[in-house]
């Protein structure tokens, strides 16, 4: 795993082979925006102790969408360390382990790179505390913003933190080679629905599921991929995510 920092002394990036989430602090209050594949509990408080600051301050854990790449390793750390896990409703069943992953529909050029994210572990079932609604404004981050961002599971969010630019996407964006509509999507034109909706917040600083956070001419990269992928007849290049 590779540890990268966004923004000095708030936030970086944890990167897994496959995926990656992100710390965000408020002093030694800690809060992570998904949590790595199963296993990855291990390599992520060596993270946090590797920056000097405790993960029993961890207080949340925040889970962009239901996929095992994203939310493997949650139940773990919360129970380390007595961290809440927060997921949108829709997602929450799936999370917990009392629905099946729903399915992508998938694009011929997606297939190979599908066949890549099933080699993630398989999540173990995990408990939500918190159900998240569109809206909701969480506390951390000056007041972090629940978005609603349905298409590549129900349940996606986005994670906006207004008062200090930033944008998480889940897998709604990728950044991989390009700014691009994220792959393996339930609901194509929903996804789509959903990228133009984060766009319009115009972040100066965009955390994607996969791919390099983008930290320059972000609002306006985010607008033009997002034009780009409701044009019609739009066939983007391959970008790995899940």
């Amino acid at each position: 795993m590779d540890l990268v920092e966004v923004i000095p002394e708030r936030l970086h990036m944890l990167r897994f082979p496959i995926g990656q989430a992100y710390l965000w602090r408020d002093g030694a209050t800690l809060t992570l925006i998904d949590a790595g594949h199963a296993g990855s509990a291990d390599a992520i408080e060596g993270a946090i102790r590797s920056l000097g600051l405790l993960p029993e301050r961890l207080e949340r854990i925040v889970l962009t969408h239901c996929h095992g790449d994203h939310f493997g390793a949650a139940g773990e750390l919360a129970a380390r360390w007595g961290a809440r896990v927060l997921a949108h409703e829709l997602d929450t069943p799936v999370i917990r382990g009392e629905q099946p992953v729903p399915e992508p529909v998938l694009l011929d050029w997606e297939l190979p790179l599908w066949a890549q994210a099933l080699t993630v572990p398989q999540a173990p079932p995990t408990p939500v505390d918190q159900e998240l609604t569109d809206g909701e404004v969480l506390p951390f981050g000056d007041g972090a913003v629940v978005v609603h961002a349905p298409g590549h599971t129900p349940g996606s969010i986005g994670i906006h933190l207004p008062a200090h630019g930033v944008l998480f996407t889940g897998d709604c964006i990728a950044g991989v080679v390009q700014v691009m509509l994220g792959v393996f999507n339930v609901d194509r034109a929903e996804a789509v629905e959903s990228m133009l909706r984060l766009a319009a917040l115009e972040p100066s600083v965009a955390c994607f599921g996969h791919g390099d956070p983008l930290t320059s001419y972000t609002a306006a990269t985010l607008l033009a991929a997002a034009e780009a992928a409701a044009a019609p007849e739009t066939h983007p290049s391959p970008a790995p995510t899940g």
